[in-house]
């Protein structure tokens, strides 16, 4: 057989010149082959790059509406929180005789929804509407529904649609302003009777503009749908308040989380968000013909001037373009786990590259995304417990004692003198806002001016005993922690019902910690008590700050390098540890702690 093959090969170019040689050999051996090899390089190159092409577009579109409903949440949580209020309910229901009354349910509306109004970024105006003639508006929150404009009408035809809505929640778009978005919740009692409208009006820009303004470079366009099926956003502004063309809005209904080539040869991503609103994208197929065109064009070239290297081109262009694949990949699965530091390495500027650098650019803001909603919960629980402070007015209180004092100077009483000082030092602990953390000393302090106050109401019968470590005064401490365990020795231990009651408060240096101990001989915790304390399933009927509060804010700066216990026999005594670490100067929140400290070593 080779012997033949040989002759048959020989006959057939023996009149052939050297070049014509060359060229049958060039033809059949190395041209035909390639050829067929380069067709079916181009296709798989074509293929991966559709898909990664398509997977990037759907992932955006993804990206987009998480941010779109998460911010969407946001907005409604806010409306819903002040429609629900139960306070707010009952006020705007009730008739009012009395001016002070009104002035009293103004400042608590103020004081409620003043502030919360403003922790969103985007909100233009925030009212509360009611239609209660026996109360004011303000112009500041509350209102009632006159004459006046509002949304492209006047506020009765606007209050009276709003309240015979079937839903309870609606967002439109303002008619005489595209770059406004209303948001309007009922307030209603426990019969359904509406009360009052909550009116949030946004500015579309800071809202939805940055999110929706072209998408892809210009390659596509995005659409923010509601429930209702009008366009309450897009890229095309134009097209807000509005509806999609049949057959995109044919696809919008039948399509839940899907991607396909509609019949204008536009790629359709649809993603639901909640309420039933979906984001619809839609790119030109013209892109994607263009990049294959650029890529048939580009290896066929190389495939007709650099024949003799095209099977080690080739073969080396699809080894790396599977490599980056298979890399991407597992970057991918690392960030499915929760890794949100992956990094995809690259020094290429072709469209594997380009979809690298998209994927770097998306676990980044994924991972602040994540850290930011981490922080805010950290940053949440710190606010809760400065609300509580700001509750009482400091000027008013110091004003009182002032006024006080003056009186028991005038008297000569002594006795009261030395008690509106405790009280006056004391308070100014208290109400000081202005830091989470003081000195031990000044902690100390403040303890002294309560331990003074209860000497006075029950004088002679608890013995305070102090053993206090004196290098640890200027070190820093949470501010209120010692003064609720000693108060509980009052109010749950009954120390005063002891004979002998004795409080003993001791402070040390351990290495690198400061332990703080509070001890009482009164009546102890019962052991289910003590039991459901250490669980946090325990609610105290009493008012002032609980042992819950002072463990959740310990583990708020210093996690678990502090600790909280809680040791009892009841009928015997009480004894209470706190262990911190040193600190020289103010502690931060710890997410705010860990940032520093990665700074440090970048």
């Amino acid at each position: 057989m080779r012997s033949w093959l040989e002759k048959m090969t020989i006959r057939f170019t023996r009149s052939m010149s050297l070049r014509g040689k060359i060229l049958v050999m060039f033809v059949l051996i190395l041209l035909l082959p390639t050829l067929v090899l380069s067709g079916a390089a181009i296709s798989l190159v074509i293929q991966s790059y559709q898909k990664s092409y398509f997977i990037t577009m759907d992932e955006a579109v993804r990206q987009t509406a998480r941010n779109v409903d998460f911010g969407k949440q946001s907005y409604e949580l806010l409306a819903v929180r002040t429609a629900t209020d139960i306070e707010l309910i009952a006020r705007l229901g009730r008739k009012y005789d009395e001016m002070p009354q009104i002035v009293d349910t103004v400042n608590y509306v103020d004081r409620t929804f003043l502030i919360t109004s403003k922790y969103l970024p985007g909100i233009a105006d925030f009212r509360i509407y009611h239609t209660n003639e026996t109360l004011v508006q303000d112009g500041q929150l509350l209102w009632r529904p006159e004459g006046r404009m509002l949304a492209g009408k006047d506020e009765r035809t606007w209050y009276s649609e709003a309240a015979q809505s079937p839903t309870a929640l609606r967002w439109s778009n303002a008619p005489d302003n595209a770059n406004q978005i209303v948001i309007t919740r009922k307030i209603a009692d426990d019969t359904g009777t509406a009360l009052g409208m909550v009116y949030i009006l946004l500015n579309y820009d800071t809202v939805f503009s940055e999110m929706l303004s072209e998408p892809f470079k210009g390659r596509g366009n995005l659409y923010i749908i509601d429930s209702e099926k009008r366009i309450l956003a897009a890229t095309d502004r134009s097209k807000i308040g509005g509806s999609l063309h049949d057959d995109i809005s044919a696809n919008h209904s039948r399509t839940n989380n899907e991607v396909s080539i509609g019949s204008s040869d536009q790629l359709q991503i649809v993603k639901p968000l909640s309420s039933g609103w979906n984001v619809v994208g839609l790119f030109s197929m013209k892109y994607i013909d263009t990049q294959n065109g650029t890529v048939l064009i580009l290896i066929s070239a190389i495939t007709l001037f650099f024949l003799l290297l095209s099977t080690f081109l080739m073969l080396t262009i699809v080894k790396n373009i599977v490599y980056r694949i298979r890399k991407l990949g597992g970057k991918m699965s690392n960030l499915s786990r929760g890794d949100f530091d992956v990094v995809v390495r690259n020094q290429q500027q072709d469209e594997l590259g380009e979809l690298e650098r998209v994927f770097n650019s998306m676990t980044r803001q994924i991972g602040k995304l994540v850290d930011d909603i981490t922080k805010a919960g950290k940053l949440e629980k710190e606010l809760a417990f400065k609300a509580l402070q700001a509750q009482i007015n400091p000027h008013f209180v110091y004003n009182s004692l002032s006024l006080l004092r003056w009186r028991a100077l005038d008297a000569g009483d002594e006795e009261q003198i030395a008690i509106i000082d405790a009280l006056s030092t004391f308070y100014r602990f208290t109400l000081n806002n202005n830091s989470s953390f003081i000195t031990i000393n000044d902690e100390l302090t403040h303890v002294r001016a309560y331990l003074d106050i209860q000497q006075f109401r029950y004088m002679g019968r608890v013995r305070i005993e102090w053993n206090i470590d004196e290098s640890v005064g200027e070190l820093y401490v949470l501010k209120t922690m010692l003064q609720p365990i000693v108060e509980n020795c009052y109010i749950h231990g009954a120390i005063t019902k002891k004979k002998d009651g004795l409080i003993r408060i001791s402070v040390c240096k351990i290495d690198d910690k400061v332990l703080f101990t509070v001890y009482d001989n009164g009546q102890g915790i019962p052991k289910q008590v003590l039991q459901e304390i250490e669980a946090g399933t325990y609610v105290s009927k009493n008012n002032g700050f609980g042992t819950s509060n002072i463990k959740e804010r310990l583990a708020l700066y210093f996690g678990d390098r502090a600790s909280f216990k809680l040791e009892s026999r009841e009928g015997e005594w009480t004894n209470v540890s706190v262990v911190i670490p040193v600190s020289s100067e103010k502690p931060a929140i710890r997410g705010e702690q860990d940032a520093a400290q990665s700074d440090d070593r970048g």
